[in-house]
């Protein structure tokens, strides 16, 4: 758990960026669900939740997903699932339960760079940028490779450029972390291949040609190269070699829904 001193409603941006600035004992607070699993005593508390950041706006170019959003807004906008086929019902609906998703945020779910986040394995196989207070809009895979700093994540902008895109997972049991997730997505021809849980941070491998994907053999050697691209590690979960086999088997599944 953790403990805190002061607790501020934030009435802009700028007040709260200049609150967090103020001190590395000061911090946004989102759901708090992971932070509540930590150990920490902070000085101030900061609350966008009257910032009208927790909507998904929508026009004919792109979709805004306010820091505030909760992972169930995800699962349920029907626009949103329909644009990219199901694929961000099927990132969240295994996290926990639905009372933990209506509280937990995708700014907090995105901001820290969890290894182990769904959330960020799917938008990062998606045309995506990060909006930052500070920063402004950084793509997606470079905000990856970023350390967190005092910034303050605004939006995922999330472009409508007609690439369809598959989300898949391996799990021990149906509501753990997950020991691989994978998204694969395709654009012209073109597809991009995301792997998260490695145990490491989200890792890509873009630009991928896949002449023929209804033959299996030629799904074997794209997902095996794949795979050699990647940085696999072990822990309580897995084994590097395990996850690695279970990459090939969640690309292949993957790349099989994307060609029904």
């Amino acid at each position: 758990m953790f403990t805190m001193k002061n607790y501020v409603q934030a009435t802009s941006l700028e007040e709260a960026y200049a609150l967090k600035k103020k001190s590395k004992k000061n911090s946004i607070l989102g759901g708090n669900l992971w932070m509540k699993m930590g150990s920490r005593n902070m000085m101030t508390g900061i609350d966008l939740c009257n910032l009208s950041l927790d909507q998904v706006v929508e026009n004919e170019e792109e979709y805004r997903i306010g820091c505030m959003c909760t992972l169930r807004d995800l699962e349920v906008n029907n626009s949103l699932n329909k644009e990219f086929g199901g694929s961000f019902r099927e990132a969240v609906r295994h996290i926990v339960g639905v009372q933990f998703r209506n509280t937990a945020t995708v700014g907090g779910s995105i901001f820290p760079r969890f290894g182990f986040s769904d959330v960020l394995t799917i938008f990062a196989a998606l045309n995506t940028d990060v909006e930052l207070y500070h920063g402004g809009c950084v793509p997606i895979k470079q905000f990856i490779g970023m350390k967190p700093d005092d910034d303050i994540l605004v939006n995922m902008v999330v472009k409508k450029d007609g690439r369809k895109v598959s989300y898949q997972s391996h799990r021990m049991t149906e509501t753990d972390f997950a020991v691989l997730t994978c998204a694969v997505s395709c654009l012209d021809g073109k597809y991009m291949v995301v792997l998260g849980a490695t145990p490491h941070k989200a890792q890509i491998v873009d630009n991928v040609e896949l002449a023929d994907p209804s033959s299996e053999d030629e799904v074997a050697v794209f997902a095996e190269n794949v795979v050699q691209q990647i940085r696999f590690g072990s822990n309580m979960r897995g084994s590097a070699e395990y996850r690695k086999e279970i990459a090939k088997v969640l690309i292949k599944r993957a790349v099989k829904e994307l060609n029904k």
